[in-house]
């Protein structure tokens, strides 16, 4: 029997750090204010200001409150937005305004094999550029401010450096940080060499081209900060496993992702996708910022609780549907209901449906804070997919999802259930986690960690799944698979 966090519903909102501070209903964060509702108005449960310190990059331009720059976040490979809502709550927590906060869908996520070649439902590294630099345009006419920050993970760095040297955001950019960003190349010679993640390749090299008399490899005039893990980011090894070649020696080191004339600082034990979205990355990126620490590690609850998101589709491609795309799956039916925690056994009625449009947004959905959810989505083609949800301590507009179709491994199931975790990966011996109390989880390998799902399936229909991470407990249901439903746990952290 593994060990097992007990934890209650509310308590998970503030677990993802043993900093952090657990914000109950009714008791809001020390130090906090208590007004405003709702998405995109005044804010509940945050500080006030923000304090910036004269030394700090944000210090010669900003002063604190209304007058802090937007922050564009930039996903990476095959990523969307929906992977910063946890950093948002952070920034929003800690009195960073919501309307400055700005999380970018790109349209196509998957790179090119090729970065100079057509490739069907794929971007290339200009693709990436001209979406990043629109935003960056829209967000400065929106809110009159004079520079923005720019915020990345993995890919998402590429699009941003590429930006500020190639791009035209020299000016226009006052920091930038850097998270898991393979900044010298996921590998280096003759495997891939046309690709964007070779180091070696064509478009790392012009992107590492020295800069001024010091050879800086970041651009003078903007405050750079790169994050990378000590030797747990799996595409930063001296072999190529995590990309299918695992003979291929990499060229690589841990120090990849760091870059010549910037702030580079190492979080020890952290994942590809820790480095960015870890509360200690957080930490550092708001001290960075600011010049100060974060007050709030964890998050403010909000007393009114406003969510949306888009039902994410794939690119078509020769007549079936190919590569993952961030565009609107129109028609997709969506369905909430609030789950009992400890069963999954749904609570009345639904308390929220709708069918998307072209857009691809579910909501406005109303939530409580301390309620668990399942999402049902019926898209055409797909399976039905069963979504359970920890509570949402904030309001959010990027609680995205993507269904699912069964596989040819899922038939002859009599269900399947899938715990994933977006902003991270599982690690054998370094996290507390089982998927229906085997641990580690099903599939999960031992070493540098490097897969965010485990599967199992389950011979007994429409009893409770119990999925842990951390102290994150997410109950779930066993879905029959006969009737081409797919069953999913969500974790926050």
């Amino acid at each position: 029997m593994p060990h097992r966090l007990r934890r209650s519903a509310v308590q998970i909102l503030g677990l993802v750090a043993s900093s952090a501070l657990i914000a109950l209903p009714g008791l809001l964060l020390s130090g906090c204010s208590s007004t405003g509702i709702g998405s995109g108005g005044p804010q509940a449960g945050v500080t006030k200001s923000v304090p910036i310190a004269s030394h700090a990059p944000l210090g010669q331009l900003y002063g604190a409150g209304s007058d802090l720059p937007p922050v564009i976040f930039v996903h990476g490979n095959g990523d969307n937005a929906s992977v910063w809502q946890t950093t948002l709550w952070r920034f929003e927590s800690n009195g960073w305004p919501r309307h400055r906060l700005h999380a970018l869908d790109s349209t196509l996520p998957l790179a090119r094999s090729e970065d100079g070649k057509e490739q069907a439902g794929r971007s290339s590294t200009a693709d990436q550029m001209r979406e990043l630099s629109a935003e960056v345009d829209r967000q400065l006419t929106l809110s009159g401010a004079k520079k923005v920050v720019l915020i990345g993970n993995s890919r998402g760095g590429y699009s941003i450096r590429n930006y500020i040297r190639n791009g035209g955001g020299k000016d226009k950019v006052v920091a930038v940080v850097l998270g898991g960003v393979p900044n010298h190349g996921v590998w280096k010679g003759s495997f891939g060499p046309d690709s964007e993640f070779n180091g070696s390749g064509p478009f790392l090299t012009q992107l590492n081209a020295p800069q001024g008399a010091d050879g800086a490899e970041v651009t003078a005039g903007i405050a750079f900060l790169t994050l990378r893990s000590d030797s747990n980011d799996k595409f930063a090894q001296p072999l190529g496993q995590w990309i299918g070649q695992p003979k291929l020696e990499t060229g690589v080191t841990s120090e990849g992702p760091a870059l010549k004339g910037a702030t580079n600082l190492v979080l020890p034990g952290k994942d590809h996708r820790e480095v960015s979205f870890h509360p200690d990355a957080f930490a550092h990126t708001f001290r960075f910022l600011t010049g100060h620490e974060a007050a709030h590690l964890g998050y403010a609850i909000e007393p009114q609780i406003i969510l949306n998101g888009k039902i994410l589709g794939l690119h078509d491609q020769a007549g079936t549907m190919g590569e993952p795309s961030n565009l609107g799956l129109p028609g997709t039916k969506v369905t909430v209901f609030q789950v009992q925690a400890e069963t999954a056994s749904r609570i009345g009625a639904a308390v929220h449906q709708k069918t998307v449009g072209l857009d691809g947004a579910w909501g406005p959905f109303t939530a409580k804070s301390d309620a668990f959810y399942e999402f049902v989505v019926e898209a055409p083609g797909f399976a039905i997919n069963h979504i359970y949800r920890s509570p949402f301590p904030r309001s959010s507009q990027v609680i995205h999802m993507r269904p699912a179709r069964l596989s040819e491994a899922d038939k002859g199931a009599v269900s399947v259930v899938t715990m994933n975790r977006p902003r991270g990966y599982f690690g054998v011996g370094r996290d507390i986690m089982s998927l229906d109390q085997q641990s580690p989880p099903p599939g999960v390998p031992p070493g540098v960690p490097g897969l965010a799902t485990s599967k199992l399936k389950i011979t007994v229909a429409d009893r409770p799944v119990i999925a842990e991470f951390n102290g994150e407990r997410i109950v779930t249901r066993s879905w029959p698979l006969t009737e081409n439903r797919l069953v999913f746990a969500e974790f926050t952290q």
